[in-house]
């Protein structure tokens, strides 16, 4: 027997009975059906399962269902809009190549976006170190750096227009 508890999940409200040894990653793929998330070590080593948790990217195969109970939670599939339109990430993933085979990009998402929700203006170094807990076995970390880089706020060049004004003499 579960427990029944009400969340938040991709901006809708939820109430759903949770077992008490049910995972949130078991939560969102079995029983809510939503399979963007990823299961790939089961022990939080690989982060193909990361999600968003009240703002905090957390790895799903670690983190109790029953602990969502009053927060919102965030996926893959809560990114897109109604209309199909891809999330700027997910565009940008596309765009630059920081897709291989694809199985480790929900995650590396996910922890991108809870990075850049808390710090617009992320640089590299903090790139990196959001990343730290997703490994891609398919790329180098160029492409998916480069994607998420092209996302942040920090990494757009401002252009300044100078005016100028062309006098012609009359002679």
């Amino acid at each position: 027997m579960g427990k029944m508890i009400s969340f938040v999940l991709n901006g809708n409200k939820m109430a759903v009975e949770v077992k008490d040894h049910w995972t949130l990653l078991h939560l969102l793929r079995e029983e809510l059906g939503l399979l963007g998330t990823k299961e790939g070590c089961g022990s939080g080593e690989c982060g193909a399962c990361t999600v968003i948790v009240d703002g905090m990217a957390v790895n799903s195969c670690l983190f109790p269902g029953l602990e969502i109970a009053e927060k919102d939670v965030v996926t893959i599939e809560g990114l897109t809009s109604p209309d199909g339109t891809l999330h700027p990430l997910q565009k940008s993933f596309v765009e630059n190549g920081g897709i291989q085979c694809g199985y480790c990009t929900p995650g590396m998402i996910m922890s991108a976006k809870a990075l850049l929700d808390e710090s617009p203006n992320a640089t590299e170094e903090e790139i990196k170190h959001a990343l730290a807990g997703n490994i891609c076995r398919c790329t180098g970390y160029v492409q998916i750096i480069d994607s998420i880089k092209s996302v942040s706020e920090g990494s757009v060049e401002e252009v300044h227009v100078v005016a100028w004004k062309n006098e012609e003499k009359d002679e």
